[in-house]
């Protein structure tokens, strides 16, 4: 029943041109519309967030065909807890880390036996959380065979840079599910 769409990679470079540079462009019926057609089902771990991206792939009617559900793991415990990471993972690397992001987006994958887990986390601001300067984010998917991590250093203020960031994650699956692949980009 689980399709994977195709072996996942997207350079740093076609990242921050493809993906950053439609920040406010892709539309939430976009990014459903590509869900659908290539049957898959996400969940999504959010920390920084807060809720955000899942309200945007739930925004639109017929979003229970492909949105599968989300944890908010806002403190670490949750993060523990429910997305099963190991409490050393965070006490190594940090909340705010690539390895975390990953982690984050495997364990909501595999708690809801969903094609993609897409995660979040990161620092909004306005105090850093050290060692994490404000701004440093974190946007992780993982499918059947492929991850993808992408580091951020975003700019604004709490609001903007959770904006932000819930874009940047719509728009890394929106690469994956092949949004960002046509010519004329």
């Amino acid at each position: 029943m689980e399709k994977e769409v195709k072996p996942f990679e997207v350079k740093l470079e076609d990242f921050y041109s493809k993906i950053l540079s439609s920040i406010g462009k892709i539309s939430d019926i976009e990014i459903a519309e590509l869900l659908k057609k290539n049957h898959v089902t996400i969940a999504v771990a959010e920390s920084m967030t807060g809720g955000l991206v899942s309200s945007r792939l739930t925004s639109i009617p017929g979003s229970s065909d492909y949105f599968i559900g989300g944890v908010i793991s806002y403190h670490n415990r949750i993060k523990i807890q429910e997305l099963q990471i190991p409490p050393a993972v965070i006490a190594k690397e940090g909340a705010v880390s690539k390895k975390t992001a990953l982690l984050m987006a495997e364990g909501i994958r595999r708690k809801f036996k969903t094609d993609i887990g897409l995660a979040v986390t990161g620092c909004a601001g306005p105090d850093p959380c050290p060692p994490a300067p404000v701004g440093l984010v974190y946007v992780s998917l993982v499918g059947s065979s492929t991850s993808e991590c992408k580091e951020l250093n975003l700019q604004g203020t709490r609001n903007e840079i959770r904006e932000k960031t819930t874009q940047a994650a719509l728009g890394l699956m929106w690469c994956y599910l092949g949004g960002g692949t046509t010519d004329d980009e």
